[in-house]
């Protein structure tokens, strides 16, 4: 006779016996044994990783620690506990402005395992990037993870990435069809300038490794979290109480009407 299911089924970790059991090993044996990257690759992935996954992991959860007050999530952030004194608060908010155009590499992963088998089939990568751009253009379409506002012709942070995976034996047919991708929209826009961001190569790199879109935007917004709690801690230390923009920095519309004219006006109608 079948069981009925349970509401839940995780094999993630689990308790017994006064016994904290992530994925099937004791936390106790791996305190001080296991790296907080390797820790984190046991968990998400569900097995322990090779010396060059863990190098990458460590590699990739390095690669956007902070961006200065340039980064939404953060001046957000500062912002929030200007107001809300609270470390818990500013890392909600920083985490709420990760998205589309901003830290998460999720959109590359997915438009990379959407169109990896069909550029297998063609003649090359390059023969099958170029067609690809070609009617991404056509139709308007962003291929994501290219260009930075500061970054021209390329973003450091996004080659060192590449190096560490090819290094690590990591790099594989997916990093290289988004580089032939890059190649063609580059050469098809005219712009050699554009650039990979260190997010599109993590995107690449880590659904070379395996995770999921949803996973990649994981493990960003945690390579950034020391960053976000360091300017949050900076900003309680402060003192300072509810920022606002300076009206200097603000284009106001500075019509002013005349409201019991216009409500008497309103409803004589």
């Amino acid at each position: 006779m079948n069981e009925t299911p349970k509401y839940w089924s995780s094999a993630v970790s689990d308790v017994q016996d006064n016994t904290v059991y992530i994925r099937g090993y004791d936390l106790g044996d791996m305190i001080g044994k296991l790296s907080f990257a390797d820790a984190t690759y046991l968990l998400i992935r569900g097995m322990l990783p090779s010396a060059g996954q863990s190098k990458m992991i460590e590699g990739v959860l390095c690669s956007v620690l902070d961006y200065s007050l340039r980064k939404p999530g953060t001046a957000a952030a500062r912002f929030c506990v200007s107001s809300n004194p609270s470390m818990v608060a500013g890392l909600a908010t920083a985490v709420l402005s990760a998205g589309e155009y901003s830290l998460a590499p999720d959109q590359t992963g997915l438009f990379l395992n959407a169109t990896i088998n069909a550029a297998k089939q063609a003649d090359s990568l390059d023969v099958a990037a170029n067609s690809l751009v070609e009617g991404m253009r056509a139709r308007k379409e962003r291929v994501p993870g290219l260009g930075h506002p500061a970054f021209k012709y390329t973003d450091p942070r996004a080659q060192q990435l590449k190096q560490l995976a090819i290094e690590t034996e990591v790099w594989g047919d997916i990093c290289e069809w988004y580089e032939a991708i890059h190649r063609a929209f580059t050469s098809q826009a005219g712009k050699p300038e554009i650039v990979i961001n260190e997010v599109g190569m993590m995107g690449a790199i880590l659904a070379q490794m395996g995770f999921t879109p949803a996973e990649m935007t994981g493990l960003a917004v945690i390579s950034t979290m020391p960053g976000v709690v360091a300017h949050i801690s900076e900003e309680l230390q402060s003192k300072v109480r509810i920022r606002v923009i300076p009206d200097e920095q603000v284009d106001y519309a500075r019509e002013r009407r005349n409201f019991v004219e216009d409500f008497a006006q309103v409803k004589s109608n």
